[in-house]
């Protein structure tokens, strides 16, 4: 029997496959556990209205501010041709 047959170098490869097995079984639940992906949603619309400094970016909140208005605008002419 060779080195890379015998049955202690097979149960060390088997046990290595193991414990790779669960590191990626532990980062999928992790990854996928609700309140993670909760918190990076919110991180990720936070990065969008506030710079790594902290500083507001008022273009991106401009833009929002101005689509909904725009938005709540055109409900109101529509509302007001249908009466």
């Amino acid at each position: 029997m060779s080195e890379i047959d015998s049955p202690s170098t097979i149960e060390r490869d088997m046990e290595q496959t193991r414990e790779r097995l669960a590191e990626t079984i532990d980062e999928l639940l992790y990854r996928t556990n609700p309140k993670t992906v909760m918190r990076r949603e919110v991180a990720v619309v936070k990065g969008f209205f506030v710079d790594p400094q902290g500083n507001p970016r008022t273009e991106n909140i401009l833009k929002v501010v101005g689509g909904i208005a725009g938005f709540v605008g055109v409900l109101v002419v529509i509302r007001r041709v249908t009466r």
